[in-house]
């Protein structure tokens, strides 16, 4: 189980390189087959939303299944071979398919560690393990930046992604032969989403959790180049670089929130005080957009490591999930936070045009874009002082 936990942990960072790597390909696939921002927009808004409605699926397949064949299967088949796929692309729709595949290849491998972890360790354990598996798959994070960007200009952007597709493969035939899975949980009532659903102590989380990622995801994923670019006159390897400084702050935030409800003694307001944080680093990118690369860098910087909260939220949340719905529990949690960054990345792009239109600089467009962000937070603290604490 100690193996296969390690390369779960692996193929999470495959899941995290393939949820960031567009804002390095953004230039080569506009000059080589024409993907235009808004093209990215849609497939990496496809990658979110594909991955977020495998939730319902996976879930059952968690608790029924086994996290076994359900993880080694999907990643091998659909994730590796989606990666193929978008080698080989040569319209825009191909790179559309090719997220669409790698979504469904990806949604299971961060919840199946989450569920062995709710089913075979102590309970008092998950957030600091969560967080752990979080901090070490987010290298995947980093491979996507600095490294990526080097990668395309020596060998190629195709070649990139031919060998992540193979080495995706690969990651998923080991899975197959060192995972092992929990006993299954005997019950009459087999149980359904719809009884986490209606458990009121529970929505008040689904509402941070919907609202929590977005920023850190969009502006990483998605916004991060263009805005270091346009506002901050910024060259393909500074961009790089400043992807990766917010990057490893996500990293070291997953880290760092792991044993935080231990050493307080509380979620709930943990979570709280450092989204409130998260949300004053959008405000300072809001009100100095073109402050210079180094304020703007400590800025994004800020908004990755406090929005790294979702290992314990998710810890918060598991706490009030019956154990035979453990599996359904962890993935309906993260259908609620993946859902809404994919459809953010849906809703973001044509937003950000209007900005465009209605301001005279890109600086000012971008400075309302993260007043957006920064207000969805602030929507989520205000919802979250409702939840019920609770820390096992």
């Amino acid at each position: 189980m100690r193996l296969g936990l390690i390369v779960l942990i692996v193929g999470y960072g495959l899941s995290q390189f393939y949820r960031a790597f567009l804002a390095v390909f953004s230039g080569v696939l506009s000059s080589d087959i024409g993907v235009t921002p808004e093209s990215l927009s849609t497939a990496l808004g496809t990658w979110f939303v594909i991955f977020a409605l495998m939730q319902i699926p996976v879930g059952e397949a968690l608790d029924r299944i086994g996290p076994r064949i359900t993880t080694s299967v999907l990643l091998g088949v659909a994730a590796g071979g989606g990666a193929i796929v978008f080698s080989f692309a040569s319209a825009p729709w191909h790179v559309n398919l090719a997220m669409a595949l790698i979504g469904i290849g990806c949604s299971p491998v961060l919840m199946a560690s989450y569920f062995i972890f709710a089913r075979v360790f102590p309970p008092a354990m998950f957030a600091t393990l969560a967080g752990a598996t979080l901090g070490f798959g987010s290298l995947g994070n980093i491979a996507s930046s600095a490294p990526t960007a080097w990668a395309v200009e020596v060998i190629g952007w195709r070649e990139t992604m031919l060998i992540v597709g193979v080495l995706t493969f690969v990651v998923a035939i080991v899975l197959f032969f060192t995972i092992k899975d929990p006993e299954k949980v005997e019950t009459a009532h087999r149980g359904s989403l719809l009884d986490l659903l209606k458990m009121p102590v529970l929505w008040p989380i689904f509402v941070m959790v919907a609202v929590n990622y977005i920023p850190a995801a969009g502006i990483r994923g998605l916004w991060s180049g263009p805005y270091a670019a346009s506002v901050l006159g910024a060259d393909t390897a500074t961009i790089g670089n400043i992807t990766l400084v917010m990057g490893l702050a996500m990293i070291a935030g997953n880290f760092a929130y792991g044993p935080m409800d231990r050493l307080f003694g509380t979620r709930k307001w943990v979570i709280w005080g450092g989204n409130l944080i998260g949300m004053f680093g959008l405000i300072g990118l809001a009100l100095f957009p073109a402050s210079g690369i180094v304020a703007a860098t400590v800025m994004l910087a800020i908004v990755g490591f406090f929005g790294a909260s979702f290992p314990m939220i998710v810890a918060h949340a598991r706490g009030f999930f019956p154990p035979h719905l453990t599996g359904r529990g962890v993935t309906l949690v993260n259908l609620f936070s993946i859902g809404s960054v994919g459809l953010s990345q849906f809703a973001t792009r044509p937003l950000f045009e209007s900005f465009q239109a209605s301001t005279s600089s890109p600086a000012e467009a971008y400075s309302l874009l993260f007043w957006c962000f920064a207000g969805l937070i602030g929507f989520g603290l205000v919802i979250y002082l409702f939840a019920k604490d609770r820390t096992d």
